[in-house]
């Protein structure tokens, strides 16, 4: 999965539990931005780039979703 799709799932996952999404491109260094869910945040990196499933588990992780809820 890349980094696009990746907050493209959660946009739509953020709806249906209705929670607040927000992408901030400029709190990240580069390629880096800062993807909100509510009250958690993660930093996504390339967006044009494959997330690896390590990586993919701890910002699932780190947001408090499962990898299955996307």
């Amino acid at each position: 999965m890349k980094g696009s799709e990746f907050l493209r799932r959660v946009k739509v996952l953020s709806k249906r539990k209705a929670v607040v999404v927000q992408w901030n491109a400029e709190r990240g260094s580069g390629s880096h931005g800062t993807l909100y869910l509510g009250s958690r945040f993660t930093i996504v990196k390339d967006l044009t780039k494959e997330i690896g499933p390590g990586l993919l588990s701890a910002m699932c992780k780190q947001l408090g979703i499962r990898k299955e809820e996307l």
